[in-house]
């Protein structure tokens, strides 16, 4: 007579496992890994590897996106081996198998709550990790948008220094070719140069570059075009740098850095303006007053560009891990609105292009950049800072990649009252055929 072996109790990865395609509605794209060393899921799916419990109960507490970021972030949570791959296989499997995004209804969480009681992981919210964004105030306030600028900008000069490279530009480049020994840095004085052709930058301009960054578009419209720029950014650590970089080049006769707010700027009657990903930091309901702003700085048949980043009707704003850990407070909407904002203040949109793909390859150099140096970029700002890097900038370069969201250039123009822009149909095409022939 032989006895039945009692049948083994699932382990922490078969009941993980049940509960996550409860929740998705269909089976589980990655292979799972937990704490106590069981696995379940396909053999050559990405590996996620849950550390501790605690990631479990952070997801309890804070399902979806922002939840699965607090616990990479912490390192309670990873993906084995190349993280870029692992996130893309996993979308594509849940776009392919129809599986929904994460949330817990009362049943979900019902069943979750019974999950953690058998797997000791029940407890009280966990702390929030110190990269996390605590902004106080009200929405967009002068003084919560000083915060908002701070957290993300003035995270360290050198950081960004060792990030972003000689020019200092953190915006999309423009690559103009598929040369292979273009750079990062070819890619970004490709980009400066086309700001300043579609504004019609010459000597002695006088430009207004609105959110100036590490002052990228001022210095180099000041050295290669003769421009007089007014330099603005919140950001105190960049305006140290951009003055710094004034009086290194040499450029007090024709730079001037100016560290406040966009609502602050007096004056007006600039020959160009430019704002390059700045917009997107404005907010929803503040943008119609940041394009009449645009309007007024300029004066009539000046020149307006804007360079910015959209998001689909579907996903509007910056989303939770990008709001909460990069750019607090972020709104990004449809590249059609934006265009409709910008002519409701009074200016003639006259070109738009688009820079999506240039993006993807951006950030991939920015990522490369941040794998090759990764014990740097700790030493600088801290293993948890490095990883919400290493999460945005993979994030990033696969959302543009896949359509998630866009990035376009858009040439407006103050026209007179009586319409003329002082665009002639001869100079118009000339300036096209500059542009497309550079």
């Amino acid at each position: 007579m032989t006895t039945a072996r009692p049948l083994a109790r699932p382990r922490a990865a078969q009941r993980l496992a049940a509960l996550a395609e409860e929740v998705l509605g269909g089976p589980l794209p990655v292979r799972l890994r937990t704490w106590d060393g069981s696995e379940t899921g396909p053999a050559d799916a990405p590996v996620v590897v849950v550390r501790s419990r605690r990631a479990l109960r952070r997801l309890l507490w804070q399902p979806g996106e922002l939840g699965l970021a607090q616990a990479y972030v912490t390192g309670e949570l990873d993906v084995e081996g190349d993280l870029a791959q692992g996130l893309r296989a996993m979308w594509t499997a849940a776009r392919e198998r129809g599986l929904h995004a994460p949330g817990l209804s009362p049943a979900d969480w019902v069943r979750a709550a019974g999950t953690a009681v058998r797997l000791g992981a029940l407890g009280p919210r966990p702390p929030a990790p110190a990269a996390q964004a605590n902004l106080r105030g009200g929405l967009h306030s002068k003084a919560r948008d000083r915060a908002a600028i701070s957290h993300h900008y003035d995270l360290s000069n050198d950081f960004y220094r060792l990030l972003l490279g000689e020019t200092m530009a953190y915006s999309c480049g423009y690559w103009s070719g598929e040369d292979p020994a273009l750079t990062p840095a070819d890619a970004q004085r490709a980009k400066l140069e086309l700001i300043c052709r579609k504004l019609g930058i010459v000597p002695g301009s006088r430009l207004l570059d609105v959110g100036c960054g590490w002052g990228s578009l001022t210095l180099y419209a000041a050295e290669q075009h003769k421009a007089q720029v007014t330099a603005v950014t919140l950001a105190r650590e960049q305006a140290a740098y951009v003055r710094e970089q004034i009086r290194e080049r040499r450029l007090e006769h024709r730079v001037e850095a100016v560290c406040q707010d966009y609502r602050d700027i007096t004056g007006g009657h600039y020959d160009a303006v430019a704002t390059v990903e700045m917009g997107e930091h404005v907010g929803d309901a503040e943008y119609p007053a940041f394009a009449a702003a645009l309007y007024r700085m300029v004066r009539p048949q000046g020149r307006v560009l804007v360079q910015q980043m959209s998001r689909g009707a579907k996903a509007p704003g910056g989303g939770a891990f990008i709001e909460t850990y990069i750019a607090p407070d972020m709104h990004m909407r449809l590249l059609g609105e934006t265009v409709g904002l910008l002519e409701a203040a009074g200016l003639e949109v006259r070109s738009v292009e688009s820079m999506r793909e240039h993006y993807v390859r951006t950030i991939n150099a920015w990522h490369r950049t941040l794998e090759e140096h990764w014990d740097d970029f700790v030493r600088l700002a801290g293993e948890e800072t490095a990883r919400v890097w290493r999460l945005y900038l993979i994030g990033g370069a696969l959302a543009f990649e896949e359509r998630r969201m866009g990035v376009d250039q858009l040439l407006a123009v103050r026209p007179t009252p009586l319409g003329d822009s002082g665009l002639a149909r001869a100079n118009t095409a000339d300036w096209y055929q500059n542009l497309t022939t550079r």
